[in-house]
């Protein structure tokens, strides 16, 4: 605090230290976690590499389903400057740099040793990219309290699509006009103008008990929440983070298809889908951490479910009719959209609550593996409900798969309660 600030001003002014650091952190999860994904189908696409082939390119995306196996060892073994979350990131963004920028070296062929070696630059980045989210989830959960990780959150899904559409969409500007050679290095550029913003973001104090042995960090974390909620509360807890954006994960592969089936061309889906689908998130994310910071953490997680169930129920609407408008689908696309991001905000901070900071690498990521379950393993069933069931039938069973989750609620975070029964209290849980 300078001598003309009055301490108001200087609380305002570490807050939004925090949330600039939040966002700046999320730009740089979202290039290579979405962002990336959307070119390298496209750039292959472009040098006709058959479409089984190109498929096979979402099995690089495991390491972010497996991401808990390592995540350990960076609670075992922080790098300590500037701190020890920041300095695994700085250095994880340095590496994707590299690895991003590496794939302007290969053209891609139908020749198996060159397709192998950009499958393996891609695992390579996949990795790289997971083991970022780790710390950068562990460093938000430790930086923010309690009461701004509604705001805390909104600003990484800000921050998070951000960086989506400036790698996905600017590459892909940059590769129409000037080739992708110059599009994937200027994408490893942008990974590497993050670490001076990592390296500028606040101190996280230091730790009172730092995680002193790897049979510390692997059985820690465990064995800290189960003695923190009681073996009961964590398997409802695990469950709530499983299957709370589970109509979300149900419905995302397939809103691209029934659009298809719609009959919109693929600039329309574009449109809709890329362009307004994206801005109507955003204006979810915005909308939901306002709220958040008025309603707090239960009464979002119950109201925010609701509008999610309200967003899938809009597609079971336009299904219903033979001849729907497109200004129907459209209204159906942006509803379902504005609330997922009001869904993201309060589930983040959902996850943020329930990490103990000596381990909150590792128990983010378990929490993030387990709902990605729902998102990747569940989500792949959608495919077969539609062929069994119909368009109509499948819309109102991802509106049905609502209600476990707003049983859960029950149990964890009712109404009137001020968090989840079970999350980390920095008054009472050690750390």
């Amino acid at each position: 605090m300078t001598p003309q600030q009055s301490p108001a001003e200087s609380a305002r002014e570490g807050r939004l230290k925090r949330f600039g650091a939040v966002a700046a952190e999320g730009v740089a999860s979202g290039a290579p976690n979405t962002g990336l994904g959307e070119i390298l189908p496209i750039w292959l696409a472009r040098h006709a590499v058959p479409v089984e082939l190109i498929g096979l390119l979402s099995l690089a995306g495991l390491p972010y389903v497996l991401k808990f196996l390592w995540a350990p060892l960076l609670d075992r073994w922080p790098i300590p400057w500037p701190d020890r979350r920041r300095g695994w990131i700085a250095v994880l963004q340095g590496l994707l740099a590299l690895a991003i920028a590496s794939l302007a070296l290969v053209q891609p062929t139908r020749e198996p040793l060159t397709l192998t070696v950009i499958g393996l630059i891609a695992l390579i980045i996949a990795v790289l990219s997971a083991s970022q989210d780790i710390v950068i989830d562990a460093y938000r959960t430790d930086l923010l309290p309690e009461e701004e990780r509604g705001a805390g959150a909104a600003a990484n899904s800000l921050g998070f699509r951000g960086g989506t559409l400036v790698l996905g969409s600017g590459a892909l500007l940059i590769a129409g006009t000037a080739g992708y050679r110059l599009a994937f290095v200027a994408a490893g550029a942008l990974m590497l103008m993050m670490i001076p913003c990592t390296l500028a973001a606040p101190r996280l104090a230091p730790l009172p008990h730092p995680v002193r042995s790897l049979g510390e960090a692997i059985l820690g974390p465990v064995h800290e929440f189960v003695a923190r909620t009681g073996r009961r509360r964590a398997i409802q807890l695990l469950a709530l983070v499983l299957v709370y954006r589970l109509p979300d994960g149900l419905l995302a592969p397939m809103s691209g298809p029934f659009l298809v089936a719609e009959g919109l061309s693929e600039g329309q889906i574009g449109l809709l889908k890329s362009a307004l689908g994206i801005l109507a998130t955003m204006a979810g994310v915005v909308i939901g951490g306002l709220l958040f910071a008025r309603l707090g953490m239960n009464r979002s997680l119950w109201l925010f479910a609701v509008a999610g169930a309200a967003g899938n129920g809009a597609y079971w609407l336009v299904s219903r009719s033979d001849a729907a408008s497109s200004l129907a689908v459209a209204g159906a696309v942006l509803l379902e959209n504005a609330s997922s991001g009001l869904i993201g905000t309060a589930f983040v901070a959902l996850l943020m609550s329930l990490c103990n900071p000596r381990f909150s690498a590792t128990q983010y990521a378990v929490f993030s593996g387990v709902y990605a379950i729902s998102g990747k393993v569940m989500g792949a069933t959608s495919g077969f409900l539609v062929k069994l069931a119909g368009w109509e039938h499948f819309f109102l069973y991802t509106v049905v798969s609502a209600i476990p989750a707003f049983l859960l609620l029950q149990v964890l975070t009712p109404w009137n309660g001020p968090g989840a029964r079970g999350a980390f209290d920095p008054g009472r849980d050690p750390t």
